[in-house]
């Protein structure tokens, strides 16, 4: 089994678990606020409709080697959020539905010479196209859990939730507000693993699904906490600081503060924007699963 296979077969069953809530809503339900700041329900499953269709774009690329990008511009992309928001519980359900049918369509259609042609998003860097399914596995399971209707962070299975981290510790670098990461197992509390040299800021502790959700900017850090890096202990370290410069985290992954915690080691620092398109310096081929094994 691909990357690729495991990918589409996850992506299935995201798939089928949101239109399964989506199916439960009704246009009041839909008119309702998310759990994203400024937008109600419909507009997270508008998105997650209009990003399949921009999926398919990159795979159309990929297949065509005529660059076609994921969405003719930013101010394209919110206005087609905004013109969907507001449709009655069965168009929306039927647009998602038809949308990740054609998503899913275009992926069986994607010949295995197209899956390393490189391709963009809106933002860099560019990836090779086997990681788009990766990319739309995220939207799905991230918006799912936005909706706030039965579906959270702590229901993420277990692949995902290991995927998502490891990319996130390596689209991280300079950007982590903390020096190290140390992920720990939620029954024993035994170390998973630890990410170290991030930066100048403390180390943060917890089990793979809440630093995951911190990371995100899905949870205000609730169950982590902070320690003196392992790698290389540093008394006189500074907080870890970093800016908000988002302008509308409606249209990104990271939600605004929603507060820290406090134990001895001192403060939580703000998490990072998140996430990157894709995290830098991807193998071109498909590997046989990602994150590679023994990781």
């Amino acid at each position: 089994m691909s990357v690729i296979d495991e990918t589409e077969r996850e992506l299935a069953e995201a798939t089928e678990r949101l239109l399964a809530t989506a199916a439960r809503l009704t246009d009041e339900d839909l008119r309702a606020p998310s759990l994203l700041p400024g937008w109600t329900r419909g507009h997270v499953l508008t998105h997650v409709a209009r990003n399949a269709d921009s999926c398919v774009n990159l795979l159309t690329w990929a297949r065509t080697g005529v660059r076609t990008p994921q969405y003719a511009s930013a101010r394209a992309r919110e206005a087609g959020i905004e013109a969907g928001a507001g449709r009655p519980a069965d168009e929306q359900l039927a647009d998602l539905r038809d949308s990740a049918e054609r998503f899913a369509a275009a992926l069986r259609q994607t010949p295995a010479r197209a899956w390393t042609t490189p391709v963009s998003g809106m933002h860099p860097p560019d990836h090779p196209a086997w990681y788009v399914p990766i990319r739309r596995l995220r939207e799905v399971e991230v918006h799912h859990a936005d909706l706030g209707a039965g579906y959270g962070w702590a229901d993420w299975p277990e692949t995902y939730v290991r995927r998502e981290l490891y990319d996130t510790m390596l689209w991280l670098g300079d950007e982590s507000p903390v020096g190290e990461v140390v992920a720990l197992d939620p029954g024993t509390g035994e170390v998973l693993r630890t990410w170290t040299g991030l930066g100048e800021g403390p180390a943060v502790e917890g089990t793979p699904r809440e630093l995951l959700a911190w990371f995100a900017g899905r949870t205000d850090g609730t169950g982590l906490r902070l320690a003196a890096p392992r790698g290389h202990i540093r008394h006189d370290a500074p907080d870890a600081r970093l800016r908000h410069d988002a302008p509308d985290a409606r249209l990104r992954h990271d939600a605004p503060d929603a507060g820290v915690r406090r134990d001895a080691a001192g403060k939580l620092p703000s998490p990072p924007p998140w996430p990157r398109t894709s995290p830098a310096g991807l193998p071109a081929e498909p590997p046989s699963s990602w994150p590679p094994a023994g990781n």
